[in-house]
């Protein structure tokens, strides 16, 4: 959890809101937040066109994605992925899909000229009824509508995320924005779906400001990605910046520890549902050592408390198909093309060039949440002449210093890209055998998907969504898909590897059915989007 800051006891200066919206587009009218006058006129592209309603799973559900980030707008991590994919699998499965996000001015302008003027309006929001404007941007795109709130004072900075002064009143701009804007445009889902702490305060507003409103129709979701992030900070800021009445700030629902006030608590104390993205983070984050200060809560919350593993694009990760590799292949063929690949991408990182070395990938932000200081202790005792490894990664300067180290003591086994490159992480999980993602905790993970879908063999923790995506080899029955440790331990950590190590070199041909395995799994987005939808009618009936 990001350190706090000092107490901001007096509001940030204000731009000229009329000035700054002209930029944007004309001012129609100011309205509350929870109260539309005429909306704008809909324009949307439903599911049912795209894919063909006969073909499509019945009844229709209509779903609002509410969330700080998606691809290819903006991403920082996982939470854009699934923003983006997730939306797409739902419209295969009849589900009328609208994502509303920030329009943050680091939106590339390519995407910023096809944005559509929806309207505008002014939204009331502190505690001292300060108003501030509210515009509504639109970009359809393979059946999914996106709406940008856009507002210059609060999204016209470089990148998404800054610090939690700058932060905690942004969200609380948008969360509520976002409904507001639904109420403008006269669009009423059926389910308003939240994800991770930035959309923490929708449920509660849904409940309370919006009370009463055509909005408060819809149930609410959200979406714990990683409850290490929580919107955690001074309580009267919070009660500033949001509105919200006094009766919110127990520790019910918005109070936690010391005083301070935690959007993400509130939302998931007022939320109908909540998800997380696996089952075994689902019960892991119920306890101490992983419920980060929401244990108990989440205790509480537990008979609402569903987990669903999430998936990944298998358009862009398509080993078949990927113009980034050398040799592209598929599961009839991978044996003999991934040796291919495998020499290419020692040729390029300066690897000593053998096609029967085992190269061992590992893609990561370096960070002790990754499990690097395990990776760090072992890594002497991998390098035995049969064995290379790779990293990509930025993160901890200590990490990055010591991967650095290794590549200079170990020339010609060892590469420290310490970067991040899309093209090098397509080339690892192609010309590597194995993976390496052994985290100390891992709510889902989408490197070990994305490597049984380039035949590459994870080796993972049994933490979190690795457990639940990743089976333990089982040298006697030949069942299983990758290989595992349990106890956060390094001496552990190598044991693993190495029975991957003893598979490898002594029964190639079983290895070969393991790869070949991993290759036919489904990873796709469907099975996340076909529970998700099941989630939808059962709040939905």
């Amino acid at each position: 959890m990001p350190a706090k800051k000092k107490p901001v006891t007096e509001p940030a200066p204000v731009k000229d809101e009329t000035k700054e919206a002209a930029k944007k587009a004309p001012r129609k009218r100011a309205v509350k937040a929870a109260v539309p006058e005429t909306p704008a006129p809909e324009v949307s592209a439903p599911a049912a066109a795209v894919f063909g309603e006969e073909a499509l799973p019945q009844p229709r559900r209509s779903v609002a994605f509410i969330g700080s980030e998606c691809y290819p707008f903006v991403k920082t991590g996982g939470l854009g992925d699934v923003m983006y994919a997730l939306p797409r699998a739902l419209s295969r499965q009849n589900c009328d899909v609208k994502v509303i996000l920030p329009r943050y001015r680091c939106i590339p302008q390519q995407y910023q000229d096809k944005m559509v003027y929806r309207g505008d309006f002014m939204m009331d929001l502190c505690s001292d009824g300060r108003s501030f404007f509210v515009g509504i941007m639109e970009y359809v795109w393979d059946g999914v509508v996106y709406d940008f709130i856009d507002n210059e004072e609060f999204f016209s900075w470089g990148n998404p995320y800054t610090d939690l002064v700058e932060d905690i009143p942004k969200y609380c701009f948008f969360s509520k924005a976002a409904l507001a804007a639904l109420n403008y445009m006269d669009w009423h889902p059926d389910i308003v779906h939240c994800h991770d702490w930035q959309a923490g305060l929708v449920p509660v507003y849904l409940r309370t400001e919006f009370a009463g409103t055509p909005v408060a129709n819809a149930k609410s979701i959200i979406t714990i990605h990683n409850l290490r992030f929580q919107g955690l900070f001074y309580n009267e800021r919070l009660r500033y910046w949001s509105g919200l009445p006094d009766y919110l700030f127990n520790y019910d629902v918005l109070l936690q520890d010391h005083g301070d006030a935690n959007m993400f608590k509130g939302g998931l104390a007022y939320a109908d549902m909540i998800t997380t993205v696996s089952n075994t983070y689902a019960s892991e984050i119920q306890t101490p050592f992983y419920g980060e200060g929401l244990d108990a809560h989440l205790r509480y919350h537990a008979p609402k408390l569903r987990g669903i593993v999430n998936g990944i694009d298998c358009s862009i990760w398509n080993s078949l198909t990927d113009p980034l590799l050398v040799a592209p292949y598929d599961a009839a063929d991978v044996t003999a093309k991934k040796k291919k690949n495998k020499k290419a991408l020692q040729a390029t990182l300066g690897l000593n060039i053998d096609e029967d070395k085992f190269v061992i990938g590992l893609i990561s932000r370096l960070t002790d949440q990754k499990g690097l200081d395990l990776v760090n202790a072992i890594l002497p005792e991998l390098i035995d002449g049969n064995t290379q490894v790779v990293v990509l990664g930025t993160g901890d300067p200590f990490y990055e210093d010591s991967f650095r180290y290794y590549e200079n003591t170990y020339k010609g086994s060892v590469c420290a890209n310490i970067m991040y490159d899309e093209g090098r992480a397509h080339q690892i999980y192609a010309g590597a055998d194995a993976l390496l993602v052994p985290s100390l905790f891992e709510p889902c993970g989408l490197t070990q998907l994305i490597a049984m879908r380039y035949g590459t063999v994870p080796i993972v923790r049994e933490t979190g969504g690795l457990k639940d995506t990743v089976e333990p080899y089982n040298m006697y029955t030949g069942e299983g898909n990758g290989f595992t440790f349990d106890r956060y331990e390094q001496h552990l950590l190598l044991d693993a590897i190495n029975r991957a190590k003893t598979i490898y070199f002594t029964e190639r041909d079983h290895w070969d059915e393991l790869v070949v395995r991993d290759m036919k799994k489904d990873v796709s987005w469907d099975n996340a989007a076909k529970q998700y939808r099941a989630l939808y009618l059962e709040l939905k009936p």
